[in-house]
């Protein structure tokens, strides 16, 4: 991981200087970098044209759009712009450089087909002829923003009520239907909407209402930031006679104070493809449950998490299976498998996959 520099770069050609030094300190003895082209040679759209000579003479032209600020709403533009550019033998890498680029947009970077490179480090050029792969990790934060600009990320309550609404229920919407759906104020409503509209996770049509086009890329989002286990107050607990004995005294106790999330929850709709290694459960009164359940409470091994709810919103669509168990809602489930341990992301993966082919059960 590359440290970030003590001072921002000021101008287009600061960042395509640091790009060229990042190029020459991780490339393999032999290529040989340059960016002092002609400027008949570069591309109209383009601010450079790096050159990457390998051993033997073969090429890669780099070329590159300087940014100092990009969006993900900034990404088909710019992918517009550098296709021109572009030749079919892949001896030609379209790059977009910034200041810094966060996470949201290095990945639609990547999936858009475009290098990228930041100024704290962050990089991925890839090209076909002559095969090359360059990658390094930078900041995760913007260094250089300032005291006064708090980041925006959607952790909190209102991001919870408004994503959830957005995830479970189709649209478009009305900006005053969103806010009596989700139950959040009007003005984390707007800060919401905002913050998803500059990430490209909602659009607003003709007619202005909110849409969103891609609900697994919403929910992904969301959890990045929510993440169950550092939200949520969460106890750890033993069930002494195993998984199996504590599911069917969950069922027997016949009471819906908890709601079940996590793997055992998601084999409501996706066929797990291996037993649960754990409960996941949202309580209120967690030493309640926990005496109900028979649970002990420990630090080490254990198989039950019981989490204090951050927020309501999680508990929001709830609904009892058919053999008794109250479980939390697809949605919800999901978001609380993707950034959990070991398997839990491919669970997450499984039951979203099951609510893309199955959008009319549960949306």
């Amino acid at each position: 991981m590359r440290e970030s520099p003590t001072d921002a770069p000021q101008s287009r050609s600061e960042l395509v200087s640091s790009l060229v030094s990042m190029l020459r300190e991780r490339l393999p003895d032999g290529w040989i970098v340059s960016a002092d082209t002609p400027c008949g040679e570069r591309p109209r759209s383009a601010d450079a044209l790096i050159k990457l000579r390998a051993p033997g003479d073969r090429t890669v032209n780099i070329v590159v759009k300087a940014k100092r600020l990009v969006e993900p709403r900034d990404i088909p533009r710019l992918k517009d712009q550098l296709a021109p550019d572009l030749d079919e033998d892949q001896s030609q890498v379209a790059l977009v450089a910034a200041r810094y680029l966060s996470p949201t947009v290095r990945n639609r970077l990547v999936n858009s087909g475009l290098s990228y490179a930041d100024a704290t480090g962050n990089l991925h050029i890839r090209a076909g002829q002559p095969a090359l792969f360059v990658a390094d990790r930078g900041a995760d934060h913007d260094p250089w923003r300032g005291p006064g600009r708090p980041r925006e990320t959607l952790k909190g309550a209102p991001a919870a009520q408004v994503v959830r609404t957005l995830v479970d229920h189709p649209g478009p919407w009305r900006v005053r239907q969103l806010i009596k759906a989700s139950q959040a104020s009007t003005g984390s409503m707007y800060r919401v909407i905002g913050f998803l509209e500059s990430e490209s996770l909602v659009t607003r049509n003709e007619q202005g209402l909110i849409c969103v086009s891609d609900w697994s890329a919403l929910l992904r989002r969301w959890s990045d930031d929510y993440q169950f286990l550092r939200t949520n107050t969460v106890t750890r607990w033993i069930a002494p006679r195993g998984l199996e004995n504590l599911t069917s005294r969950v069922v027997e106790a016949d009471t819906d104070d908890y709601a079940v999330t996590g793997t055992i929850a998601a084999a409501t709709w996706a066929p797990p493809y291996a037993p649960a290694r754990s409960l996941m459960a949202f309580a209120n009164n967690p030493e309640t449950i926990a005496t109900r359940w028979g649970l002990r409470a420990t630090e080490t091994g254990a198989n039950v998490l019981l989490a204090v709810p951050a927020y309501p919103a999680l508990l929001a669509g709830a609904r009892q299976r058919d053999d008794g168990m109250v479980v939390a809602a697809p949605a919800q489930v999901a978001a609380d498998l993707l950034t959990g341990p070991g398997r839990a992301p491919s669970e997450a993966e499984a039951l979203m996959d099951w609510m893309k082919a199955n959008e009319h059960i549960w949306r």
